[in-house]
């Protein structure tokens, strides 16, 4: 079977499976932490090198303080708990957005976690936090205008290669397969540029209740797929 080197997951339905059992949100948000660890781990025996997951968008801070302060709570919690399972497992953790609106103890723990983990190669995790990706081609931009007015870029060599060593990504590959929960059919926001080509998969399974069939099914789904970037089938 063919397996992608890059999988990215929009993890939607966590407020929507707490609230069809009549629970607060929080503990949806609780309950797809298990599928976190299941998809990792899943990745990881398939042979998946990468896997980008969307946790928190720069949008999330319009919601309740006391979802989001929830939801900083978990994270720290997964850092605290999670770090030397990673290491142990090979497993560097990456993170990417703006990491810096974070809290102080919740940046630290990150940043603490992915120095432990960064000599890992077995498999790469990354979390996208205080992530959105106009947002991320905002700040390349400026970054290059920075570097054009240095005079380290003429303005004629700004090419994809250019912008891509300027985004967060820049030493990843564009992921190959982008899953998305829940059964809505758009990006909202997530990897634009990095996207141009990957293969859309999307299921009405709420994100708690995704587990490794559903990936397997995912990566099944993937491997019937025929990608052309722009050419004609064969």
């Amino acid at each position: 079977m063919k397996i992608p080197t890059h999988v990215a997951i929009i993890m939607d339905g966590n407020g929507r499976w707490a609230q069809q059992r009549g629970l607060p949100r929080l503990l949806g948000h609780r309950e797809g932490a298990n599928s976190i660890r299941a998809c990792v781990e899943a990745c990881q025996q398939a042979g998946v090198q990468y896997l980008t997951l969307y946790a928190f968008s720069l949008e999330n801070w319009k919601r309740p303080m006391t979802e989001v302060t929830g939801l900083m709570g978990l994270l720290e919690s997964f850092l605290r708990e999670r770090t030397d399972e990673m290491l142990r497992k090979g497993i560097r953790l990456r993170a990417i957005g703006r990491l810096q609106d974070l809290p102080a103890s919740c940046y630290q723990l990150l940043r603490d976690s992915m120095a432990s983990t960064a000599q890992n190669q077995a498999f790469t995790l990354i979390l996208a936090l205080s992530y959105g990706s106009r947002a991320e081609i905002v700040d390349a931009v400026q970054s290059i205008a920075r570097d054009v007015k240095a005079g380290k870029i003429q303005i004629d060599q700004i090419n994809d290669q250019v912008i891509g060593d300027h985004l967060y990504t820049s030493d990843i590959p564009d992921p190959d397969l982008l899953i998305r929960t829940s059964g809505e059919m758009r990006l909202s926001n997530f990897l634009l540029w990095q996207s141009s080509y990957t293969e859309i998969y999307v299921t009405p399974k709420l994100w708690p209740d995704f587990r490794t069939t559903d990936l397997h099914k995912a990566l099944e789904d993937y491997s019937n797929r025929h990608r052309r970037y722009g050419g004609v089938a064969e």
